[in-house]
């Protein structure tokens, strides 16, 4: 039977204040919390991809928001229950200044490792790995930090002592020239070309992936050379993946980019990222660079001269999020990994993209007609307000010139509707969040085709329809079976929808808020046809709609109408929180 995964934080049951050293020898300063807090988000990120509140295939008890688990462990801790702003505010304004000083990296790892342990962030081992890994970036950066004692303080104790969103001031410059006048695509005439995108994303290849190792190990990714067997009660990992937090072998890619042909033919791949497995707290540039290279060729192999367009994903870099800005050089730059992804992709990019690539620089897109698609890895209801809101800004300004946007990242399948700044009311773009391809957590493999209005003169190049694949993992890991990647469904089709455009979209969020059986089916597939054993009551399906509504961060408006009130204190607490960007 298909195995539940479990949370790494629930390892080990508390009872009670655990009894840590003796604080009068090691009092740990902010700059320590900083460090652990930082590896704790990192570790987390690992398990915990962002959805709404019960909507994780795991129970959703062990996958509270970062910052609200975190930070309450730090307060508890270290006796912190009765810190108030104030006092709050005036320790990090001492500890501004003693950030000046030469921090000493061998001693903010040794303490970062206990506070790790004894706030059980993560198993010994992994603890001990994860600092050694993350230390030198995270004393750079804090040395370097702009953070203000009012920001650090915000994200400790909550908004209500500071706002920590420190690009909140930022505005992007967008033309002075008024925005023409919204005109929304036109459904191509019958018989028109139709385009068809293969959509790869979240691959995430374990190169320590082993059939019969256990699936439910204590460390944040399981199914590895390191994770044991399990007990005799339960069966080890699946020949071909497993439905617990583990990714997947080569093997498992393999047979996904060789099974391609129903599916096809394709006349282009958008491949959005996060290439390498889950296992952040031990991971090297060579490790990295083995991920990009084994699987970017196995692309090449299988997909030949279908021309690929290339995004880079979170989980690229080591230590994981981990991009520094152009500005940084020498050994904490980024340049080993942007040189090494140019090489890989240089028969797919023309040179201009290559020369953003190598800097992460944005490419300007100027007024003109419907043809742009915008693809990426996190989407951007899942940023930083500033980030996100911006972005809106863009989508907004060119709505008349945006045919597309695509990303990854969620793991799990689903969408987000933007509207129009004025009133928030009028449907003008979405988001297509496509499945992964890994099993992490608990899902089944999969991958996305959107069908897109073709090339032709007076093209819009709008998505038509969309098809996801799967492969069933409980039927190809039964002996002497073999993999067969099936179509789940067909958008269109399945939701009833008049076309894949914005409006259709957002009235399948509405008719879902009352058609139990259309959310039910919603669910499933959101999950690829595996979703969890537990339920999804009133405040899951809420907050899981109000995700669909919520391209723009931290916007409860953007959801007031699923709810009677949306500034109520139950209101607000199903609103989606972003993890970074």
């Amino acid at each position: 039977m298909p195995r539940q995964g479990v949370s790494p934080g629930q390892g080990r049951p508390r009872s009670g204040r655990e009894q840590g050293p003796d604080r009068s020898l090691w009092a740990p300063s902010p700059r320590l919390l900083w460090v652990s807090l930082a590896m704790a988000l990192a570790l987390s990120d690992s398990l915990v991809l962002w959805v709404p509140a019960g909507a994780h295939p795991l129970p959703a008890k062990g996958y509270p928001a970062k910052s609200s688990r975190i930070a309450p462990q730090l307060r508890e801790a270290f006796g912190w229950w009765n810190l108030t702003c104030p006092a709050c505010k005036a320790l990090f304004t001492a500890i501004d200044f003693g950030l000046r000083k030469e921090p000493s990296v061998a001693w903010v790892g040794s303490v970062a490792i206990k506070l790790c342990k004894l706030l059980k962030i993560a198993p010994p081992a992994v603890c001990q790995s994860a600092v050694q890994l993350f230390e030198d970036d995270m004393v750079e950066v804090w040395t370097r930090s702009v953070l203000s004692p009012s920001e650090a303080c915000g994200l400790l104790l909550g908004s209500s002592c500071g706002h920590w969103d420190i690009f909140s001031s930022w505005n992007i410059s967008l033309p002075t020239v008024p925005k023409p006048s919204p005109q929304p695509p036109k459904p191509p005439a019958p018989g028109s070309p139709v385009s068809r995108i293969l959509f790869l994303t979240d691959l995430h290849w374990d190169h320590d992936y082993l059939e019969g190792t256990d699936p439910d190990c204590e460390n944040p990714l399981c199914c590895r050379r390191d994770s044991g067997l399990p007990p005799a009660s339960r069966s080890g990992a699946g020949y071909w993946g497993e439905y617990s937090k583990c990714d997947l072998p080569l093997r498992t890619l393999e047979s996904l980019l060789s099974g391609l042909g129903p599916a096809g033919p394709f006349d282009m791949v958008y491949w959005t990222g996060d290439i390498p497995a889950h296992n952040v707290w031990h991971q090297s540039r060579q490790d990295q660079l083995r991920a990009l290279t084994t699987v970017t060729a196995l692309v090449k192999k299988f997909l030949g001269p279908v021309p690929v367009y290339p995004a880079v994903g979170n989980h690229e870099s080591t230590p994981v999020n981990g991009f520094p800005p152009p500005f940084i050089e020498g050994n904490q730059s980024s340049r080993w990994l942007y040189e090494a992804m140019a090489k890989a992709w240089e028969p797919w990019l023309p040179a201009e993209a290559l020369h953003t690539l190598r800097y992460l620089r944005p490419i300007e897109t100027q007024e003109g007609r419907r043809q742009v698609h915008i693809i990426g890895h996190i989407p951007p209801g899942h940023c930083l307000k500033s980030w996100s809101w911006n972005y809106y800004r863009i989508v907004n300004r060119y709505e008349n010139t945006l045919a597309g946007q695509f990303f990854g990242h969620t793991h799990v399948d689903e969408f987000e509707v933007f509207y129009d700044e004025e009133t928030l009311s009028r449907p003008l773009s979405v988001a297509f969040l496509a499945p992964s391809a890994t099993t992490y957590i608990s899902l089944n493999p999969g991958y996305r085709v959107y069908q897109i209005d073709g090339n032709y003169s007076g093209s819009s190049h709008v998505v038509l329809d969309h098809e996801t694949y799967i492969l069933n993992l409980t039927q190809a890991n039964e002996p002497g079976a073999t993999p067969h990647w099936q179509l789940l469904y067909k958008a269109r089709e399945t939701y009833g929808l008049p076309n894949a455009l914005p409006a259709a979209w957002h009235d399948l969020v509405y008719r879902m808020r009352s058609d139990m059986r259309l959310f039910q089916t919603f669910w499933f597939l959101y999950h690829k046809g595996h979703p969890p054993s537990e339920p999804c009551g009133t405040p899951c399906r809420l907050a899981t709609l109000c995700a669909q509504l919520s391209a723009r961060s931290d916007s409860p408006a953007l959801c007031r109408h699923l709810v009677p009130d949306a500034s109520t204190p139950d209101a607000q607490s199903l609103w989606p929180r972003p993890l970074f960007c």
